[in-house]
């Protein structure tokens, strides 16, 4: 399933490409079931805090009627930022899987997380490391 979850995730991300945006896209599942998808929006809402993972999370606990997430799991394309792993911190997810190693300096300190008990795992999926890599790589053809 985790497979399924991520190519969901992965869908997001083109979706993200489509329109301009850096494509990470992001799902959060609940007993199997997607309960909330998203993907980066910073360009078209001109909001730095438009990641793929805050906007999930935000719907994710609409869906679930509370901001605790202690049942669910997320899938991302990209390893998230310090401000996307609060958020998952704050949300109470246990269980974040990532395609792409992230090589910003605005990352989280994985000591800590790790004392949080969020279980984060790379699946190294070239996939997602792919699109990322078009991505920048069209945008300096330009």
């Amino acid at each position: 399933m985790d497979d399924y979850f991520m190519n969901i995730a992965l869908e997001e991300a083109k979706l993200a490409y489509e329109i301009g945006e850096i494509p990470v896209g992001c799902v959060i599942v609940r007993n199997n079931v997607i309960i909330a998808k998203s993907h980066n929006c910073k360009e078209s809402k001109k909001n730095s805090v438009m990641h793929a993972e805050l906007l999930a999370v935000d719907r994710a606990c609409q869906v679930v009627g509370n901001w605790r997430l202690d049942d669910c799991i997320l899938y991302t394309t990209l390893e998230p930022c310090m401000m996307c792993m609060g958020a998952i911190i704050e949300s109470r997810i246990p269980k974040v899987f990532y395609g792409a190693k992230c090589k910003s300096e605005q990352m989280y300190d994985a000591d800590k997380i790790s004392a949080k008990k969020i279980t984060i795992v790379n699946v190294r999926d070239e996939r997602c490391s792919t699109i990322l890599s078009d991505f920048f790589k069209n945008k300096r053809k330009k």
